[in-house]
């Protein structure tokens, strides 16, 4: 069963912050260039999404994962996902706003770019310096995998 969530950003956006979160982890935070997998998270380096070149790596990764969270940075809005990106993946995607105590001015450009990688609502608003929105991520991600292992044991029993 896949069970990780995989979380795919650019560099700086948080993403091994989060996967420390979801973990229950403290793991040291540094710049890799390698996919970690923890308890309940992929990480997945930042330089994957900034390249194109290395999109295949995220798609082909993401048939592990359960569900796929893709940051965006909310302190400075940079454009390194392709329109209709999400579409590309097979689990569902869910779009996380990170930084969101900071520069809220750009929450509406956030929530069009969500919109153009083809990510549909609810976006999650979240801030690992005061944890503003990560319990109600949480609660949704335990949510949908609760409900797809409900929905795959029943398929099984018939």
């Amino acid at each position: 069963m896949k069970k990780r969530i995989m979380v795919v950003g650019p560099n700086q956006a948080g993403k091994s912050t989060l996967t420390n979160v979801l973990n229950d982890s403290a793991r040291p935070l540094k710049k890799t260039q390698d996919i970690i997998y923890g308890r309940n998270t992929i990480d997945t380096p930042g330089s994957y999404i900034e390249n194109p070149l290395m999109y295949k790596y995220l798609i082909a990764t993401a048939q592990t994962a359960s569900h796929v969270l893709i940051l965006i940075d909310q302190s400075k809005i940079t454009e390194v996902y392709p329109p209709g990106f999400a579409k590309a993946f097979t689990c569902p995607v869910i779009g996380v706003i990170t930084k969101s105590d900071l520069n809220q001015k750009n929450t509406n450009l956030c929530v069009e770019q969500l919109k153009r990688i083809g990510i549909c609502e609810p976006y999650f608003k979240i801030s690992l310096t005061n944890n503003m929105g990560v319990e109600d991520l949480k609660k949704y991600l335990l949510m949908r995998i609760l409900v797809h292992e409900n929905v795959r044991n029943c398929e099984v029993r018939q």
